[in-house]
């Protein structure tokens, strides 16, 4: 009998212990955050989505270089002579047609290395950080600002130049050169 009341106490005394941090937590207001209505404030300097401010993309790869992964995808093709490129925002003139600058955020680290190389400035981590999606192929981001068509433009362009000049530099080494001993002026000796 003893026993009994024994273990109906400790039943009971382990149900109040259980109660007791229960109840001390009724009465304090709650810290949920409610998630998809309120948001949690980022920190400062937190590494979060990739942006590319394509107007100050010069296209020098030196983000993609800097990768550890791999995830910064670019090429690029040469202006022609005579085409505005324009400038950046620091008034840098551009060279080169950024023909496909991609992201695959899906093998991104966050580690913020490709940031610091750009020489303008265009690329930085910004705050967001809710970007899942369904299908993978949705977590390559495509920055650049010229179309397929664009692009193609641009590199038949670029390619036409480059023939025409090896076209020039051919006919320029087929060229007889004139022997030195008849273009070479005479003098006279006394």
């Amino acid at each position: 009998m003893k026993e009994y009341f024994k273990n109906t106490w400790l039943g009971i005394w382990t149900a109040l212990v259980g109660m007791k941090i229960t109840l001390k937590h009724v009465f304090v207001p709650a810290v949920t955050i409610q998630y998809p209505d309120v948001k949690v404030q980022m920190p400062e300097r937190a590494r979060n989505r990739l942006y590319v401010n394509m107007d100050d993309c010069i296209g020098c790869d030196q983000c993609a270089r800097a990768c550890p992964v791999d995830c910064i995808t670019i090429e690029t093709v040469k202006g022609i002579p005579g085409e505005d490129l324009g400038l950046t925002s620091n008034g840098k003139k551009k060279a080169l047609w950024v023909t496909k600058f991609d992201i695959d955020i899906a093998k991104c680290c966050y580690c913020s290395l490709c940031v610091y190389p750009c020489p303008t400035e265009c690329i930085k981590m910004t705050d967001v950080y809710e970007f899942s999606e369904y299908e993978r192929e949705n977590l390559v981001y495509k920055f650049a600002t010229l179309t397929e068509e664009e692009s193609k433009i641009k590199i038949e362009n670029y390619a036409k130049l480059e023939a025409e000049k090896a076209a020039q530099k051919a006919a320029a080494a087929a060229k007889p050169k004139p022997s030195a001993s008849t273009d070479a002026p005479k003098t006279e000796t006394n």
